[in-house]
């Protein structure tokens, strides 16, 4: 990895449409955003911060995901997820995590990648495909 600040942000938005509500997505029963959708936008967001900050052979894996949705968005809402770099360790990147309808803030959190390359992870996780 190359170097990277602490405070670098990331962002990525989305229009809810009906895939991505918890009805859809088997979260629950109501056509509103889904959890699981809010939680792969949040890594998106983090996601995106780190671009430009890894070799060319690298790539990030999420490991942990702490996310509390606090509001419920309806179909049709812009969502913006954002990601601050807080910590570096080693290989393990931490970000606090939020996101945001027109109206409110709608998810706070924690999310941790670890920086991999990207063919040893690939060929490790192939290997699972041979046993199972």
């Amino acid at each position: 990895m190359r170097a990277i600040a602490i405070g670098t942000q990331g962002v990525a938005t989305l229009r809810v449409g009906v895939a991505h509500t918890a009805a859809a997505l088997g979260s629950g029963d109501v056509p509103v955003f889904g959890t699981p959708a809010l939680v792969a936008l949040l890594e998106q967001a983090a996601v995106q911060a780190l671009q430009g900050a890894l070799a060319p052979e690298e790539t990030t894996v999420g490991t942990a995901m702490q996310v509390n949705h606090l509001a419920a968005s309806p179909v049709g809402a812009e969502i913006r997820a954002e990601a601050d770099l807080v910590a570096i360790d080693g290989r393990m990147v931490t970000f606090t995590v939020r996101a945001f309808d027109p109206q409110e803030k709608i998810a706070e959190g924690e999310h941790r990648r670890v920086v991999v390359l990207r063919d040893r992870f690939l060929k490790k996780t192939e290997g699972k495909r041979r046993t199972a």
